[in-house]
Parts: C-alpha cells; sequence; structure tokens
C-alpha cells in the first residue's frame, strides 16, 4: 500500500513536471484524413541555405508522399533544437552539427537527410571596416555578428578565428540575428563583421555596404576556411522519433531527395519562381543572384559523406565547450543515417 502510494505521488510529480514545462513528445505525430501531419522549424525560412524545406512544399513532393507538413519560421538554429527537444516541433531544417552538440549533452538527435556538403555561410566585413580587415587575423578586437549564441554560425566564427590563435575573449561576439536586423546592425556600428547566408549576402554586395571576408558557399572555399567539407543544412529529428516512426521518416526522405534531384535539373530563375513572392521582397533579379551564388551547396542526393561529419566532429572538439570535454565519447554513427535516404534513391532508379 506504502508502495503504491509512493508512486501515486512520483507519477503526479512527473505529470506536474511536464505540465510546467511545457514538454509534448515528439513520438507523438497526429493523424489528419488518414495523413501524418508533421511539423519542421526551419532555422530561416527565407534563407537559401534552407531553401529545399520551403522548396519541397511548394512542388507538393510532401502531398504526393502522402504527408502534410507544417513548416515554421525560427531565425536562430539554436532555438529550432530548443523546440525539437520540447517535442513542440517532429523535425527542424538547419545545421547538422547541433547533432553532434546534442550529444555531448546526452541528447539523441540524429540527421536523416543531408542536404549540402557545405555551410554556405559568409563572413562579410562592413564597409567602413574594410580597409583595415583584409583577413581573419584583423578580427582581432572586432564585433563580430552571429546569429544567437550557441548557433552554427557561433561554432564556425569561433572555428575561423581559432585558426589565428583567437579566443572568444580576443574580440566581441554579438547577436545580430539574420536578415534585415543583421543589415541594420552592420550599418549602424553594431557589429563590424558577422556570418551570414544569401539573400542577405546579395543584398549588402549589391549595395556595396559590405565586403566578403570568406566564402563558405563551395567546396573549395569551404576546404580552404575549415580544412575539410562542414555538412550543414539538413534534416534533423529525434532518435527516438525516427525509431517510432520509420515509415513517417522514409516519407520526409523522398520528399527532400525528390526536391534534391529537381533543383539539380532546373535554373535559378525556375527555382525562384516556385518559391513564394515575399522571398524576392529585395527585388526579383537579387533573389535569383541570391539563389545562383548559393544553389552550388545543395549535394543532389541527400547522403551524408563521412568525412564531413569526421571534420565538423574535429571543429566542435576544438571550438565548442560542450563538445570539447567529451568529444572522444561522440558516436558519429548515432548522429546521421543514411538509411533512409537510400532506401528514397533506389525507389527513383526503377
Amino acid at each position: 500500500m506504502r508502495y503504491r502510494r509512493h508512486m501515486a505521488v512520483v507519477v503526479v510529480a512527473v505529470a506536474a513536471l511536464l505540465l510546467a514545462t511545457g514538454c509534448r513528445d515528439s513520438r507523438h505525430i497526429p493523424m489528419a484524413n488518414g495523413r501524418p501531419q508533421i511539423t519542421i522549424m526551419v532555422g530561416g525560412l527565407e534563407k537559401v541555405i534552407y531553401l529545399p524545406a520551403m522548396l519541397t512544399k511548394q512542388l507538393g513532393f510532401f502531398e504526393r508522399n502522402d504527408i502534410d507538413v507544417k513548416l515554421l519560421g525560427e531565425q536562430s538554429g539554436a532555438n529550432a533544437e530548443n523546440a525539437l527537444l520540447t517535442g513542440d516541433v517532429q523535425g527542424v531544417v538547419g545545421f547538422y552539427d547541433h547533432t553532434v552538440d546534442l550529444q555531448a549533452k546526452d541528447q539523441c538527435i540524429t540527421s536523416v537527410v543531408q542536404l549540402s556538403d557545405v555551410p554556405g555561410e559568409v563572413e562579410l566585413v562592413s564597409k567602413q571596416d574594410a580597409p583595415k580587415v583584409r583577413s581573419l587575423a584583423d578580427l582581432r578586437g572586432k564585433k563580430l555578428g552571429v546569429t544567437s549564441f550557441g548557433s552554427s554560425t557561433d561554432f564556425l566564427t569561433q572555428a575561423l578565428t581559432g585558426q589565428e590563435g583567437m579566443t572568444t575573449a580576443d574580440y566581441t561576439r554579438v547577436k545580430a540575428g539574420a536578415g534585415q536586423t543583421f543589415i541594420a546592425g552592420m550599418n549602424h556600428n553594431g557589429i563590424d563583421a558577422g556570418m551570414t547566408t544569401d539573400p542577405t549576402v546579395a543584398q549588402m554586395l549589391n549595395s556595396g555596404e559590405a565586403e566578403i571576408l570568406v566564402d563558405m558557399r563551395t567546396e573549395a572555399g569551404t576546404r580552404a576556411a575549415l580544412g575539410g567539407l562542414y555538412p550543414a543544412s539538413s534534416l534533423y529529428m529525434s532518435c527516438a522519433t525516427v525509431e517510432a516512426h520509420p515509415e513517417i521518416v522514409r516519407k520526409l526522405a523522398a520528399s527532400f531527395v525528390q526536391t534534391l534531384q529537381w533543383i539539380k535539373k532546373h535554373t535559378p530563375e525556375e527555382i525562384a519562381a516556385k518559391m513564394p513572392p515575399q522571398y524576392a521582397s529585395a527585388g526579383k533579379d537579387l533573389y535569383v543572384q541570391s539563389i545562383r551564388d548559393s544553389i552550388g551547396m545543395f549535394n543532389g542526393d541527400g547522403l551524408m559523406k563521412p568525412e564531413g561529419a569526421q571534420n565538423v566532429l574535429n571543429i566542435l572538439s576544438k571550438y565548442s565547450t560542450n563538445v570539447r570535454p567529451v568529444h572522444d565519447r561522440i558516436d558519429l554513427s548515432k548522429t546521421y543515417t543514411t538509411r533512409f535516404v537510400e532506401e528514397a534513391l533506389r525507389s527513383t532508379q526503377q
């Protein structure tokens, strides 16, 4: 009897904790009209690095694969990962490096589709500072913009400056967000330099407000900057959700693979025409240019390259405060799977 009372108290306490924290079980996937209802948070819906998410929806591939997908926008990858951990969403389109960082915190998150082998990020220098900042070494003492602390741009900023012998004590990291907040920060002396993506890059270069210091939109540029590939944009989910719903994950993977293959067969103009009109708010030509400058980052097949995953671990082992102390126990095989993409590729070849 005493044991039953004790267990009742425990159950009530756990329920109260879940209610207080607002946590949901991301393994639970609701159904409507016979279709799974999936919510995916994207670390910036309008960013070209995450273009496949909205393009998949616009092309109707989710629907063709018999799933309903709702896309939510969030400018910071760090905030997107929190939404996944609390069960508010079932998946995130964000940087692969979060799966490694989260494993260091004893959280099992896995990339099920790898959209790109490179970050697609650019380190820009403001027009005022460009004459004095000609190399990474010149960033010492500067205010450097990242989307948020703990974000992938934060990791990459530390990696780039770390190669010059700097730590975060040698410069000031500033939460600059993305898009207009980033542009405002650079134009009003909030940051001297910062890491961002297209279409913000195209907009600032076109206006003459910034210059490129490091360009990681290509394989060559990424290898030069980071010593190897750095797989970035991906669809990642909790390991528990993947294990509980393999058929749904299979449908998601098939949808994204179809989009990646579609991208390789179409021009930047054709891709831009499929995207929501508001994404070209700075002008249609500028948006097409931003796609042209970044579109080569997408790998076309959704597969993770093992050398890239290893390089991400190597970099985070040096520059992530979470990964560095436990890097020797990180199991990369749990941070990504190629199983569902390989099945999708086989089906497209039949």
